[in-house]
Parts: C-alpha cells; sequence; structure tokens
C-alpha cells in the first residue's frame, strides 16, 4: 500500500458520512444543534491519541496494531487482554456498519425495509465486502481509494452544496439548544449528545493493522492516521452543519416528529434524481467502510493466531500463497458479524446496544495503549521511530490518557429510561467479554504458548537509536 491508499483504508473505516448519517437524529433530540461541537472536542481528543499511536506504530511496524502494541509495551497478558476486546469491538462494528448501510440500499432499490430484507442486505454487504478482501491487498487499496472518493463526494461535496445553496437557518442555531434540556440543565443534554463524536473518530488505527502490507510503514503510517483524523473531522464537519442548517423543519427533527431526517433533506435539495445518486455514493462509502472493517479484523485475528495466543492459532495464521492475505482470518471476520447480524434478525432492538458495545470496546482497547505508553515514558521509554514528537510527547500521553477516561466515563453511565436490561445492556455484554477473556487468560494461559518479544521498547529504542548512529546520513 501507498501512503494515499493506507490513508483512504483508515478514512473509509472512519467513514464520516456512516457516521453522520446513522446518528444525526439521534444526537439532535439529546442535545439539539450543538451537538456539533462534540466534533471539535472529540476529533481533538482522538487526535492526542493518534499522536501516541503514531510514535508506536513508528518503532513497531507490524501486523495487528492494537495487540502487538500493546505485547511490546507491557506484556503478553495484558495485549491479550487488550486484543480480545477490541476484537469483539471491531467485529460488532463491522455488524452495526452492515446494517445501517442496509437502509440505503433498499431505498435506492425501493425494497421494503423489512427485518428479512435488512438481514438479506446486512449479508450482502458482508459477502462483497469478504470477496474484495479475499481477491488481495492490490484490490482492497484499489476499493479503499473509490471508497474514499465517494466519501469525499458524499460528505463533503454535499455538505458544502447544502451550505452554500440551500441554507434554511442560520448559523447562530448552533448555540440554539431548541429546548431539548427541558425543565434540567442543558449540561446533561450536552454530555448526552457526545455520541456525535464518539461514534465517529475511530478507525484511524485501522492504518497500522495491516503495516506489513504499506511501503516505509514507519513514516507513512502515522501520517496517515493524522490525516484520517483531520480530513475525517473536516468532512463530517461539513455533513453535520449542512443538514442541520438546509433541513426544511429542523423543529421536527430536534422533537423527534422526523426520525429519518436525511432522505427528505436530500429529495428535497437535491431533487429525486440527485438523492438517487447521493444514496449510490452513500451505499459505496459504507461498503468500503465494512471492508476496511474486516480487512483490520482480519490482520488483528491472524496476528493474534501467528504469537499462538487464540484456540485454533494454526488455522488462524495461514496465509494464502497466491494473495498473501491471512484468509482463515478473514473467513471469521465476515462469519461472525453474519451471525450476529442473525441475532439482530430476530431481536431488532438489539442493533443500538450492538453498536454502544463496538464504541465503548474500541475506546478502552485504544486506552490500554495510551496506558501502556505512558508507563513506558515514565520508565524512561522514549520512542525511536522515524515519527517522534519529542519532549512534548510525554505532555500528549498524558493528555491522551485523560481525554480517553473521560469518553470512557461518558459511555459507560447506564441510561436512565427504568429499564433494567436497556440501561445495563452494554455494561453487562462488556463484562461478559472481559469476564470470559480472563478466564480464558488464566485457565489456558495462552500467554505461555507465545515466544513472540514483549514489554521490550525501551530496548528496542536503544537498538534502533545505536543502528541510527552507526548509519551514515
Amino acid at each position: 500500500m501507498t501512503l494515499w491508499s493506507n490513508f483512504a483504508l483508515g478514512f473509509t473505516y472512519l467513514s464520516p458520512l456512516v457516521g453522520v448519517y446513522s446518528l444525526f437524529a439521534v444526537v439532535l433530540t439529546i442535545g439539539g444543534p450543538p451537538s456539533i461541537w462534540w466534533l471539535f472536542i472529540v476529533g481533538g481528543g482522538q487526535l492526542l491519541v493518534a499522536f501516541v499511536f503514531g510514535e508506536v506504530v513508528s518503532q513497531y511496524p507490524i501486523h495487528g496494531g492494537i495487540y502487538p502494541w500493546t505485547r511490546r509495551l507491557w506484556g503478553r497478558r495484558y495485549a491479550w487482554l487488550a486484543a480480545w476486546v477490541y476484537i469483539w469491538a471491531m467485529i460488532v462494528t463491522i455488524t452495526a456498519v452492515a446494517e445501517y448501510g442496509s437502509g440505503f440500499a433498499a431505498s435506492l432499490f425501493g425494497i421494503e425495509s423489512t427485518s428479512t430484507s435488512t438481514f438479506l442486505i446486512t449479508l450482502a454487504f458482508l459477502l462483497v465486502a469478504f470477496l474484495i478482501n479475499f481477491s488481495g491487498t492490490k484490490t482492497l487499496a484499489r476499493v479503499a481509494r473509490i471508497g474514499l472518493a465517494s466519501e469525499l463526494v458524499g460528505v463533503i461535496g454535499v455538505g458544502l452544496y447544502l451550505l452554500i445553496f440551500q441554507r434554511q437557518q442560520g448559523f447562530d442555531v448552533f448555540f440554539d439548544s431548541m429546548g431539548v434540556e427541558g425543565d434540567g440543565s442543558y449540561a446533561t443534554a450536552f454530555l448526552g449528545a457526545a455520541l456525535a463524536g464518539l461514534f465517529l473518530f475511530y478507525g484511524f488505527e485501522a492504518c497500522g493493522d495491516v503495516a506489513e502490507e504499506v511501503e516505509k510503514p514507519a513514516k507513512r503510517i502515522p501520517l496517515a492516521m493524522i490525516l484520517t483524523i483531520l480530513v475525517g473531522g473536516v468532512s463530517a464537519l461539513f455533513a453535520f452543519a449542512g443538514y442541520v442548517l438546509a433541513a426544511p423543519n429542523l423543529a421536527d427533527i430536534v422533537s423527534g416528529k422526523d426520525a429519518d431526517p436525511i432522505p427528505g433533506i436530500l429529495n428535497a435539495s437535491l431533487g429525486v434524481v440527485g438523492g438517487k445518486i447521493f444514496l449510490v455514493v452513500a451505499i459505496t462509502a459504507f461498503l468500503s467502510c465494512v471492508l476496511s472493517l474486516q480487512a483490520a479484523a482480519s490482520r488483528l485475528l491472524f496476528s493474534f493466531g501467528r504469537d499462538q495466543m487464540l484456540p485454533g492459532h494454526r488455522w488462524l495464521s495461514k496465509v494464502s500463497s497466491s494473495t498473501k492475505i491471512p484468509t482463515n482470518a478473514l473467513i471469521v471476520a465476515c462469519s461472525v458479524p453474519a451471525i450476529i447480524a442473525l441475532l439482530v434478525y430476530f431481536n431488532g432492538n438489539l442493533l443500538v446496544p450492538v453498536t454502544a458495545f463496538a464504541i465503548i470496546g474500541i475506546y478502552i482497547a485504544f486506552q490500554m495503549v495510551v496506558l501502556a505508553a505512558l508507563r513506558q515514558r515514565v520508565k524512561g521509554w522514549r520512542p525511536a521511530g522515524p515519527f517522534n514528537i519529542g519532549v512534548a510527547g510525554y505532555v500528549i500521553n498524558v493528555a491522551a490518557l485523560a481525554w480517553g477516561v473521560f469518553a470512557i466515563i461518558l459511555l459507560a453511565v447506564p441510561g436512565k429510561s427504568g429499564d433494567f436490561a436497556a440501561d445495563w445492556v452494554v455494561l453487562i455484554g462488556l463484562g461478559v467479554v472481559i469476564g470470559t477473556g480472563l478466564v480464558y487468560l488464566f485457565i489456558a494461559r495462552p500467554d505461555r504458548k507465545s515466544d513472540a518479544p514483549s514489554g521490550d521498547a525501551i530496548e528496542v529504542a536503544a537498538k534502533l537509536r545505536a543502528h541510527a548512529a552507526k548509519t551514515p546520513a
């Protein structure tokens, strides 16, 4: 992969189109138009995380992302748990994105949206993405670039058009809560709308999941991660602002009367033909997002299997002799989301908790990397890859950890609907995943089966510096 292809992979995984469309109506009913400010808050926080990740992957440009990073920064057992949580969060995210994308496909082809049609279209998304991934890295990179172009047209292009030519509201609306707080404090409503950004700003780590398939990865992957955050954030900002300002009846969206407002906004602004063209762009973006997720998940599973950390590790770590991709790990990254989609088919109410679990699981895995990096810094680690932010690294690392803990608390606070299952299902699911992971870890002791290097960040950094000192400029 080139820098452009690697950035395209991360961008289509982050997918501002998917993030904005999926939760636009929900966050407006919770926090009103000022919810847009969460894009700045979360984007800034995750940019700090991206800087930390960049220094780590620059020293360790190897497959798997979260897993090898935490293993080399801390140890095998710590890495095993981080990867276990991350794997489940990624797999669940694949299901959620394919499910949300099914609505676009149904609208384009005039298919009635039912549980059966949603399930079948979701399977189609998963299967098409699998076949593209199965054909090799070059095809993956090519389609990721197409997805990037679709995202830029569908998000920035349409967003700018709405902002310039179809504006129905003034910019002061972004400081107007429109009464969503009721008799309470708007601060509570605003905190509740944090999903506007939290669901959007992850996926940049996928750039590092395929490190061994990238040209000059130590230099290019950190840059690709940062570009993913910056370009993704600007894209989401244009899209969110455009939809809010172009809404013919914003009050109906904020009050919850219009639960799926974006098709109406597009038809009113672009016409029927323009709306259909946008649906094609949207489907391409959703497919690219599923594609990128499958690719990242399969490389993590491969990396885990290569180090003998999972049951069936020999099968998971096999690589195709022709395409050089981990085909068996890719099969898992397609089939398990399909099984979860089947569960959603039988109980449609599972989709929102599934999405919420995916978000909190990924944020926890991210912060396990950030915490491990800070621990090594305290012990004297100075990152030695080509990407290095020097003395600012310590401050950025602390700030990234503080931000991550704050984000996790926002995601973990139970709801107040009074329905125990609905309010606590995310924490219950997280507890089950972490609990089963710990049980397997301490009974099967997979960490003892691996001889892969671990906890060697300081030693490796010293060797890299010594090698650089001996190498002529």
